[in-house]
């Protein structure tokens, strides 16, 4: 399909990200390129602050179309830009692999992750993102991933369902929806869309806000376990933690609770210095922490951005800087 550029979201907290993460060249790794938004702010910054001839910006995705549109939007900046498909999981081997093609050290200035859906795969009908679409029960970031909504809602049991949408959907109605479905699948066989999928979800859901928190619930459910997510979230947040240089920071903004949560008890784990047990009266830790937290709290948008852009509603921003290489106390 032809892709326009307002189908890609304008970048969440595109401000914030820039003024904590770009403060000096170097290699920045924009983890969740969608279309470009993010990326183009950085790189406007390095060049405004004369960083640029010495900054590489490498741009992960896995979205064949947000890659091409973001080759689009990054036009006049390709010699400072590498444009990689693949999985921020594998974070570590990509950049890697390209600052070895660049002749560059593998150590990084700044990584961001925007770990939201972007506004084109969720208005795409045919990837199955969304309960509002008629389209397939598919909602792979990857096209070319195997397992796809279809295959968990048609042919997980009853009992696996249910878990699902307690565990990653966090629903409370989460037995009933699952026991409706397992119904629906043996009286016609399977559920073939979205649509159907939503029906069944407002059969057993009640009216109003409810419905659509219920629906917002089981369809995230889905969608983590398709990408596995947080699975792919928790090995990048180790693996991007050790490419970044020393004082290299971190940006990861966040929208739901499952996610925040995983994102703020890394964290505050690399923060953390280990002075063994209790009583034992060590002059120094056993081993000190790896990371300082820039950002204390969450940084949430402004109602101004919100106006502006409805997705930065849910946006928690958290940021922490790399203090030592290795375990070492700086």
């Amino acid at each position: 399909m032809a892709i326009t550029r307002d189908l890609f979201h304008d970048p969440v907290l595109a401000t914030e990200i820039v003024a904590f993460l770009v403060k000096k060249p170097g290699t920045y790794v924009d983890g969740t390129l969608g279309g470009g938004g993010h990326s183009l702010a950085m790189l406007r910054a390095l060049f405004d602050a004369g960083f640029l001839d010495a900054s590489l910006l490498i741009g992960i995705d896995q979205d064949e179309e947000a890659l091409r549109e973001a080759g689009e939007k990054l036009k006049g900046y390709e010699a400072r830009v590498a444009l990689v498909k693949g999985n921020f999981v594998d974070i570590g081997g990509i950049v890697t692999r390209v600052c070895s093609e660049k002749g560059l050290e593998p150590k990084v200035t700044g990584i961001l992750l925007d770990l939201g859906v972007s506004s084109f795969q969720i208005d795409t009908a045919e990837r199955g993102f969304s309960y509002m679409r008629e389209g397939p029960l598919d909602m792979r970031m990857d096209s070319s991933a195997s397992l796809t909504a279809s295959d968990i809602v048609n042919g997980y049991e009853e009992r696996e369902l249910a878990k699902l949408f307690y565990i990653y959907g966090e629903e409370p109605r989460s037995r009933s929806i699952a026991r409706a479905i397992v119904a629906y699948r043996q009286k016609q066989g399977s559920v073939g869309s979205t649509q159907e999928l939503a029906d069944i979800i407002r059969g057993n859901a009640h009216g109003g806000e409810r419905v659509i928190k219920t629906l917002s619930r089981v369809f995230q459910a889905l969608r983590i376990e398709v990408n596995a997510e947080l699975d792919v979230l928790r090995q990048a947040l180790y693996d991007g933690i050790d490419c970044l240089d020393e004082h290299g920071r971190m940006a990861v903004i966040t929208y739901h609770s499952l996610e925040d949560r995983i994102v703020k008890r890394f964290f505050a784990e690399k923060a953390r210095s280990d002075w063994g047990p209790k009583g034992v009266g060590l002059r120094e830790p056993l081993a000190w922490g790896t990371v300082l937290p820039v950002t204390r709290k969450p940084l949430v948008a402004t109602q101004q951005e919100i106006a502006a852009n409805s997705r930065a509603r849910s946006a928690k921003l958290r940021v922490i800087e790399k203090i030592c290489q290795g375990g070492c106390h700086g």
